[in-house]
């Protein structure tokens, strides 16, 4: 679903080439022009289709230039900016959005947002190359979630699907606080989906994993891992492509015992239950990835560092 914020138009516009670009702040009446017609085109939409009053032009002009005012000083050329910070031997982190089965080329279509979110777009969304991308580090879950609709293998719990109200799956998104950032929307649980995580680390070349919220899973009789699918008589490893394909694939688990120690705040791997272990090091084993780090709290030092991505 939507989060009502105007992603997918602004990216509609940047596809129809029509679209308001920063840079355009440097060239006022050039931005005004282009407003005028960018307006034109969209004020049509509003009273026509959606029957709603049109945009002023001098209003909306008068309220970018004010930000202009204030975009302007920050606006630098990001690529060279990065490329002399490479070259000086400093470190670049970006940081991805959103997930690999949202990405509009990747994800379960339609259920996807308007753009790239991959690991690749971190060089062609910030003009670095490629090559310079040393290490990429996956960050899941010990569990799913899922905000708005879309195929979901291994769910548990979806506060609008009365058939998808399994305890577990309500514990995880209480204790979880699992909400959508932006729209506050309870998100879907489910068990940690090791096929889709394969799937993921195929398109993005993951160089090790993030585990994070181990914690919620504290307390949990049995603890189950999807590890692949039946679909149409076949036994998958991996999530298939589309979204149809994923709706109807019917999950395979491995069950594990569960823990009752807190592990809330652990930074020592050896401190953390056995069985808790054993979890994440078959997790490790399927997806043929190194745990690098494993979250077991809100905190930022509430953080089990085994791999430190600038040192591997």
């Amino acid at each position: 679903g939507t989060t009502g914020r105007g992603i997918g138009p602004a990216y509609e516009d940047k596809v129809a080439r029509r679209a308001l670009r920063v840079q355009d702040f440097f060239y006022p009446e050039q931005f005004a022009a282009k407003l005028r017609e960018n307006l034109d085109y969209h004020n049509f939409a509003l009273t026509q289709y959606y029957k709603v009053d049109a945009l002023d032009f001098n209003r909306v002009l008068d309220e970018a230039m004010s930000y202009a005012e204030r975009i302007k000083p920050m606006v630098v050329d990001v690529s060279s900016a990065l490329y002399a910070a490479e070259q000086a031997g400093q470190n670049l982190l970006f940081e991805g959005a959103q997930g690999t089965l949202l990405d509009i080329d990747h994800g379960t279509y339609p259920f996807v947002t308007s753009s790239n979110c991959v690991a690749g777009n971190a060089a062609a969304g910030s003009g670095v190359g490629p090559g310079s991308l040393h290490y990429i580090l996956g960050i899941t879950k010990a569990y799913c979630t899922r905000v708005g609709a879309g195929p979901f293998p291994s769910e548990l719990y979806d506060h609008e699907n009365p058939n998808k109200q399994d305890p577990v799956g309500i514990r995880l998104a209480e204790v979880g606080k699992e909400f959508g950032s932006v729209t506050g929307r309870p998100r879907r649980t489910g068990w940690l989906d090791a096929a889709a995580l394969k799937r993921s680390i195929q398109i993005n070349g993951l160089s090790g994993l993030c585990i994070t919220k181990l914690d919620v899973l504290d307390g949990i009789e049995t603890i189950r891992l999807c590890v692949g699918y039946k679909l149409d008589g076949k036994t998958l490893d991996v999530l298939p492509r589309g979204a149809e394909a994923v709706a109807r694939c019917v999950p395979i688990y491995e069950d594990f015992k569960g823990w009752t120690d807190s592990t809330v705040g652990i930074t020592d791997w050896n401190k953390l239950p056995k069985t808790a272990q054993d979890y994440l090091k078959r997790v490790e084993a399927i997806c043929g990835k190194p745990i690098a780090m494993v979250s077991t709290g809100p905190e930022r030092d509430e953080t089990i560092l085994l791999h430190h991505p600038f040192e591997a």
